[in-house]
């Protein structure tokens, strides 16, 4: 995916997408409804820039050649809330994270929260949430847009699973993402997007702008990493569901993103690899901001 970088104080250094021939082509479609493009084909995606549009403008420059500071790029109205999923210290108070919460309609509650899928090799899932999960961040905060995390750290407990929707609801987050790993079969292989099923009085408002953000971080995700669809759950990768308190108590637009199977020795290797792991944060990245982008 093309990216430029940027450097913060200290020297610490920066990708940031490079979304201006992005916004270009998709304010042709401004005023078309979502999901639809100019041309009346429902299920095309906005043609995305290449090597060569990312080179045009230079890493910080905006239209007109002027450098354009950290923060003030083209997501700079735009909030998301990233949810790094699971917990360090969930091991070490079953207590709390068994203690049932709201869930969703009539009452339904679940469990807090859970400890988390983890690879043969040792790397658990809370941690590879909470790496990847800083990374997207870096690419969003680069390109402008405010980012807010739902935990502060890898050592701490929860938050639980009703407190995790309450942190997009109040920030009225143009998109939330949740970052999982997922723990199936060895023998099966692949990402998956769930996004959430209508259910009146709770999801029916965001399950369609849900399955948009939902269709945009596949198709980025697909495309930007070497992970395949799943192929032991989903629908080719996409999985609609009405029993995750995450995505039932939600206000704004939201989705699961499962990564790939930390049981499967393939998706474990790339998982734990650094390098991997920074293309997988450009290509969640760029979903998003294809998502946000769009209106």
């Amino acid at each position: 995916m093309p990216a430029s970088t940027e450097q913060r104080p200290g020297g610490r250094t920066v990708r940031a997408l490079s979304l201006t021939a992005l916004a270009a082509l998709l304010c042709a479609s401004c005023a078309t409804p979502p999901g639809e493009e100019p041309n009346g084909d429902p299920t095309a995606a906005p043609p995305l820039p290449g090597p060569g549009d990312a080179q045009a403008s230079g890493p910080d420059q905006a239209p007109g050649g002027q450098e354009e500071p950290v923060g003030d790029g083209p997501l700079h109205s735009r909030v998301v809330v990233i949810d790094p999923g699971h917990n360090g210290g969930n091991a070490q108070d079953p207590d709390s994270i068994n203690e049932n919460v709201p869930a969703g309609p009539a009452g339904e509650e679940k469990a807090c929260d859970t400890v988390g899928a983890e690879t043969a090799d040792g790397l658990s899932e809370h941690e590879f949430n909470w790496k990847l999960s800083l990374l997207v961040q870096e690419r969003l905060e680069a390109d402008g847009a405010t980012v807010i995390l739902t935990r502060e750290d890898n050592e701490s407990v929860g938050p639980c699973i009703d407190e995790r929707a309450e942190i997009g609801n109040e920030a009225e987050a143009d998109a939330a993402v949740s970052l999982h790993a997922d723990g199936g079969p060895e023998s099966g292989r692949g990402f998956h997007v769930i996004h959430p099923g209508p259910i009146d009085g709770h999801t029916d408002e965001i399950a369609e702008p849900s399955q948009l953000l939902a269709e945009d971080l596949h198709r980025e995700y697909e495309e930007g990493t070497e992970i395949p669809v799943s192929d032991y759950l989903a629908d080719d990768g996409f999985d609609e569901r009405t029993d995750l308190g995450g995505l039932n108590l939600s206000t704004v637009p939201k989705v699961f993103l499962e990564t790939g199977n930390m049981r499967n020795e393939e998706d474990a290797e790339m998982l734990s690899d650094t390098e991997w792991r920074e293309t997988a944060a450009d290509a969640i990245a760029r979903g998003l901001a294809t998502y946000l982008m769009r209106s």
